[in-house]
């Protein structure tokens, strides 16, 4: 897969710094959607189980970022375990965003104002590529999922179910 120019989002700029192969894979976004990683699966044309959410949460207090399939749903239990931790809860928007320096429904796991410890869902491993946020809506990136590990510092785990 071919490195594309940077596009101009964080995600972008920190992958082309990092020397991180990707593809910019962008399309028209509906704000009236519903789902945007749905949304993002049906205009790419890629199956939802290789485009991934990147949600926000809090694991004992502490911002945490997990990366789920929109197929499926984040696990809270999964992702409180996988981190050592005893509770997870959904962190408020407003501070997802603030944490992260993105739009909720443009969050990408790539290039967030401050690092937060990530978990991939381990699904991500069972395909060549996966399609995440590449820091706003209408705009993914394509990424080899051993790099979207590598380059967020993350650890995988079994985060989410099917919805």
């Amino acid at each position: 897969m071919a490195r594309k120019a940077a596009g101009g989002t964080p995600a972008t700029v920190a992958l082309t710094a990092a020397g991180v192969a990707f593809e910019l894979r962008p399309y028209d976004h509906d704000p009236r959607a519903e789902s945007y990683g749905l949304e993002a699966a049906e205009a790419l044309g890629v199956a939802p189980e290789r485009v991934f959410k990147t949600l926000v949460a809090a694991v004992d207090g502490e911002l945490t970022v997990a990366v789920v399939p929109v197929s499926g749903l984040l696990d809270l239990k999964a992702l409180a375990r996988a981190l050592g931790g005893s509770r997870a809860t959904m962190a408020d928007p407003a501070a997802a965003q603030r944490a992260t320096g993105y739009v909720v429904g443009g969050i990408s796991p790539v290039g967030q104002r401050r690092r937060l410890p990530t978990v991939v869902d381990a699904t991500a491993l069972e395909h060549p590529t996966v399609l995440v946020s590449a820091g706003r809506r209408g705009l993914d990136l394509e990424i080899a999922p051993a790099d979207l590990v590598a380059v967020t510092g993350a650890i995988t785990g079994p985060i989410s179910r099917r919805s």
